[in-house]
């Protein structure tokens, strides 16, 4: 089996939160939610995402961190500051374009999720893919992950909506599939 991925089939998520429950018995998540679930436009649907850190290739959370706080784990992971380095600046949390990284008051550190670090680098999947069950959220393989993308090309040839512009920070190690929103398609619920 190839390297692993966190893969996000945004059309799926039915917004039953499991998670988001699931995240905070992730060892080391201190009983904390490290993802959310957003209703995209409450008015007009019920249509729910997952929103959680896209483990960016080059994350704008840890170039913006002067104290080195933010590491990047061998399965791309990029985790939480480090209590020991941590100086409480919060410029992870501003320099972020996703909105990802919280800061604690009382600790005086900032928190996101990491993959579930713990989990993933034994190739056990995170824990809210583990407990999803509209398979939003899959930890597949690079083979499985290509099968999808070959799924949803497009006329242009692009799978991800880089025309005219890339809404996204740059290569992200989380893939998203948002085929119903790329192709002009709607949801009927």
């Amino acid at each position: 089996m190839g390297k692993q991925v966190l893969y996000i089939e945004m059309d799926n998520c039915i917004g039953c939160r499991s998670c988001l429950a699931a995240c905070t018995q992730c060892g080391g998540h201190d009983n904390r939610n490290r993802n959310y679930v957003m209703d995209v436009d409450p008015f007009h649907t019920r249509q729910t995402i997952p929103l959680m850190c896209l483990h960016c290739v080059n994350p704008a959370c840890a170039r913006s961190c002067p104290a080195q706080a933010i590491q990047i784990a061998d399965n791309g992971a990029v985790l939480s500051a480090l209590v020991e380095k941590c100086i409480g600046c919060q410029n992870c949390t501003i320099a972020c374009p996703y909105g990802i990284p919280k800061f604690d008051q009382e600790q005086n550190l900032m928190y996101k999720c990491d993959l579930c670090y713990d989990r993933t680098k034994d190739g056990i999947p995170p824990m809210c893919a583990s407990v999803c069950p509209t398979n939003t959220l899959q930890w597949i393989d690079e083979a499985e992950l290509a099968r999808k993308q070959e799924q949803h090309l497009l006329s242009n040839g692009k799978w991800v909506a880089s025309q005219p512009f890339n809404p996204l920070e740059g290569e992200t190690n989380v893939r998203i599939s948002l085929p119903g929103i790329l192709q002009g398609r709607e949801k009927l619920f």
